[in-house]
């Protein structure tokens, strides 16, 4: 079965897989948390803190009643987990048996991380842990140099011990990992199977396609080593097997599961604007960003200061189904002040008014969000937006 879409209804079927435009549900605020993070698969964690977190910032646009403390209570009541999906994240403790093929590569050498490993030293840690309890790196002394990446031995031994499933975070204090045995952190019933190569890859495709509505095999493999010929032959088995639609979308071949096609006859929610993290699912791929939508990003914190176009932390913005605009803000902390450094309007921008009142709107509701009570606005491109925008949002 094959059929083809056209680029708009390729985006619709996107966003609303993404649940980033849906309305609010009869969940409880923490409920709402644990569904997002297990129907998008993971919530990736960054330590940039110019705003407030990614894995904060991801999931209170998805639940507008989100609270940071959510993801410690969900971590304690052992609904989720920390290891790694494309980078960093937390993920549905449901998921659990998917992270040990990784795991297990890592355990026998097949795939490395970034430390090397210092066995004698791991075998140390891991003793200390499993008589003394759950431990931070700064447990550790460490009175010699620190080399590569700016951790000491023991640290890279925890974390060495941690991606080859010895150890789990348990909690975080002050954003600190706190590391204790895999087997006391587990809860008590879950599936520890390793899955089969058949299973793993399987569960790559449909819960990467529930999440994001079409997909390709690079996109599904995405810094996964060693899976895209598998995820390829998986798809034409699946889709041979009428488990997946084949779809031509402006001359690109994608996936989607049977079920989400039926998605195309909601319609979007009218006009609702909405400040994405760098750090979002949706966004997170560049190259379908651009394929898909349109939009040419990149972030800028990791280039040089005189070489950046849009700014340091630039945030791009969601309006009426298309990414029509970027913004590279601050929150000041001390002063409860949220600078807007730079906000970028893209060139197929048309509706200015519409746009204006969506989004002060949202940047009232984003200031809160971020524990500020003030907004300055610094810069805007075209220029002569900046003296619309501050009349409209009353701000100097």
């Amino acid at each position: 079965m094959s059929k083809s879409l056209s680029i708009q209804e390729a985006q619709k079927l996107v966003l609303l897989s993404q649940h980033i435009l849906t309305s609010e549900g009869k969940e409880t605020a923490i409920e709402k948390t644990l569904s997002t993070i297990e129907h998008l698969g993971y919530i990736q964690i960054d330590t940039i803190s110019a705003i407030e977190r990614a894995h904060h910032h991801t999931l209170w646009n998805r639940n507008s009643e989100y609270q940071n403390n959510h993801l410690d209570e969900l971590l304690e009541k052992k609904k989720v987990f920390e290891y790694w999906s494309h980078a960093a994240a937390y993920l549905p403790m449901q998921d659990y048996k998917y992270t040990l093929p990784r795991k297990n590569a890592i355990l026998k050498g097949e795939q490395k991380h970034w430390y090397e490993r210092d066995t004698p030293l791991m075998k140390t840690v891991l003793k200390r842990i499993e008589s003394e309890g759950p431990l931070m790196a700064k447990d550790f002394v460490h009175t010699g140099k620190v080399l590569a990446w700016g951790s000491k031995p023991s640290k890279q031994a925890l974390e060495n011990l941690f991606m080859q499933g010895e150890l789990m975070i348990k909690s975080r204090k002050n954003f600190h990992k706190v590391y204790d045995l895999t087997e006391r952190v587990l809860p008590k019933g879950i599936d520890v199977n390793m899955p089969t190569q058949e299973e793993y890859i399987r569960f790559l495709i449909k819960s990467y396609l529930r999440a994001n509505g079409i997909g390709q095999a690079s996109e599904i493999s995405y810094l996964l080593k060693k899976t895209k010929g598998l995820v390829s032959t998986g798809l034409k088995d699946m889709h041979a097997n009428g488990e997946l639609v084949k779809l031509n979308v402006d001359n690109h071949h994608y996936y989607v599961l049977p079920d989400f096609i039926d998605l195309l006859n909601n319609p979007l929610p009218s006009n609702p604007l909405k400040i994405l993290s760098p750090f979002d699912n949706l966004l997170i791929q560049r190259k379908r960003m651009q394929m898909l939508f349109g939009f040419d990003y990149q972030i800028e914190c990791y280039v040089p200061k005189e070489k950046r176009k849009y700014g340091y932390f630039s945030l791009p913005i969601l309006w009426a189904g298309k990414l029509v605009a970027r913004m590279d803000c601050k929150a000041e902390r001390k002063t409860a002040v949220l600078h807007i450094n730079h906000l970028v309007l893209e060139k197929q921008l048309l509706d200015l008014d519409a746009f204006t009142i969506a989004f002060c709107e949202e940047i009232d509701n984003f200031k809160c969000f971020n524990n500020c009570t003030e907004i300055r606005l610094h810069k805007t491109t075209p220029d002569n937006f900046k003296v619309v925008l501050q009349e409209t949002l009353n701000v100097s």
